[in-house]
């Protein structure tokens, strides 16, 4: 990929000034079993390219201490700097560790990894007097082994207050794609393949029986629409990124619509489900508005998240995602006890087995949270970046099963309900009555020995 600088500004760390230039995963060749396979793309690289370091006129009037530039593979961190006598660790050499021999004031600290031969690869750059800008020779490091590589310029002049302007490029044998994104043009090439599978059996079912669909398997028509867009867009994202090595924004912001709509129906879906809608009531009556705006929330909450990437987002979509989880099973609870006090048994069934399904989903959901904060937490220096693109490709695939299952229970719903006494089906094929035939008498709710109808109250009665 490629990082741009324009003006970044240099952050005081311990008695070092530094800038993180960038930090990536790279394959020394491209991630096969045999690890023989040659790209036409080239060998792996880091770039430095049009690197200059620029300071006030005011401040121009002396010349500077070397500014660094140095690259490293994330196991050789601990060659990065050094402490007097068993204290504080510093990055640049202070005058006790000067006194030491090991190094010369006012320079960065390293030495030589005994594992990397030639490794940090190190260059410097000065200010002479009157000088208001200084640009690094642009430098192309090779890279013979798989690793996550980090770049960073460094000063340690107190009195130097500079600028950095420029770009590094990063390259993987495939391309420009970061080594822990490479494995995600794989992955959504298959999930492009699996949504069209799984799209060509449905839309089967939906033209044959297109009259009798209510609008709850229109929305989940929409939802499977939805995936299959999504899937290809960050198929074609993730490409042209390693193509280019620049993100293609227009793109990102397509797909992560198109996900945020997706994942909000969805649950919209489920919460219908749960309510009986179809089932033991033909509409939601007074709570549609309260869905519309848990949508619309829940929606713009998703978007903003995945847009921004804000920590503090996070707390809010996953509290809007608790309260969701909360009324759907809350209402599962409610059309269970409508369904068996109308004596809906195989529906009940069915409903107990979607129950059941979606809790096994919410275990899975908490313990693969845990899991995430887990490996998050112990891979302070991403050194597990070849196993990281897992972590949100998980998500992707639950959903995907989800949807699987819905496309299961409704036509296993529909079957099975053939056999109760209502009407309310989710894909029933229905005959055309014949003119001269009388219709059959509508099926009433059984009547308790209170006079009060077993079920609902007086808008989830089914007319």
């Amino acid at each position: 990929s490629v990082h741009e600088y324009a003006g970044e500004r240099f952050a005081a760390i311990g008695n070092a000034f530094v800038v993180h230039a960038g930090s990536e995963g790279i394959y020394s060749s491209l991630p096969t079993p045999s690890n023989t396979s040659t790209s036409a793309n080239g060998d792996s690289y880091v770039r430095l390219e049009k690197v200059t370091f620029r300071r006030d006129k005011a401040l121009a009037n002396f010349s500077s201490g070397l500014v660094h530039a140095i690259v490293f593979e994330v196991e050789d961190r601990h060659i990065i700097g050094g402490s007097a006598y068993g204290g504080q660790r510093a990055v640049c050499c202070t005058a006790d560790l000067a006194k030491l021999g090991v190094c010369l004031e006012g320079e960065i600290i390293h030495r030589p990894s005994t594992e990397n031969p030639g490794w940090p690869q190190v260059f410097n750059v000065s200010f002479n007097v009157d000088e208001l800008a200084a640009r690094l020779p642009s430098k192309s490091i090779q890279i013979t082994k798989t690793g996550m590589y980090n770049v960073y310029f460094i000063h340690c002049d107190p009195k130097l207050k500079i600028l950095v302007e420029g770009k590094t490029i990063w390259k993987n044998p495939a391309g420009y794609l970061p080594g822990r994104m490479a494995p995600l043009v794989s992955f959504y090439r298959f999930t492009c393949f699996a949504f069209a599978i799984l799209g060509i059996f449905w839309f089967s079912q939906y033209a044959r029986y297109w009259r009798e669909v209510l609008q709850l398997l229109n929305c989940l028509t929409l939802v499977i629409t939805l995936g299959m867009f999504e899937m290809t867009i960050w198929y074609f994202e993730y490409a042209e990124f390693n193509e280019t090595g620049i993100r293609p924004t227009g793109i990102t912001m397509w797909a992560v619509t198109f996900g945020a709509v997706k994942r909000t129906v969805a649950r919209v879906i489920i919460l219908m489900v749960a309510m009986g809608y179809g089932v033991v009531r033909p509409t939601l009556g007074g709570l549609t508005s309260k869905v519309v705006m848990l949508w619309v929330t829940f929606f713009v909450a998703s978007e903003v998240l995945e847009l921004e990437r804000r920590l503090f987002l996070v707390l809010p979509v996953a509290v809007l995602d608790a309260f969701f989880i909360l009324w759907i099973f809350t209402s599962l609870s409610a059309t269970s006890n409508k369904l068996q006090a109308r004596r809906m048994m195989v529906k009940l069934d069915v409903y107990r087995k979607f129950t059941n399904a979606l809790a096994v989903a919410v275990i899975v959901s908490v313990g693969w949270i845990c899991y995430e904060l887990y490996f998050k937490s112990t891979d302070v220096y991403n050194e597990k970046w070849q196993t990281a693109w897992i972590i949100p490709t998980f998500w992707q695939v639950l959903s995907f099963f989800l949807l699987c299952y819905l496309y299961a229970y409704s036509g296993d719903a529909s079957k099975e309900f053939d056999k109760d006494d209502t009407t309310l089906n989710l894909i029933r094929p229905v005959p055309m009555p014949s003119k001269n035939v009388r219709s059959a008498p509508e099926a009433r709710p059984v009547q308790g020995s209170n006079g009060v109808l077993n079920g609902d109250s007086e808008e989830d009665k089914i007319k």
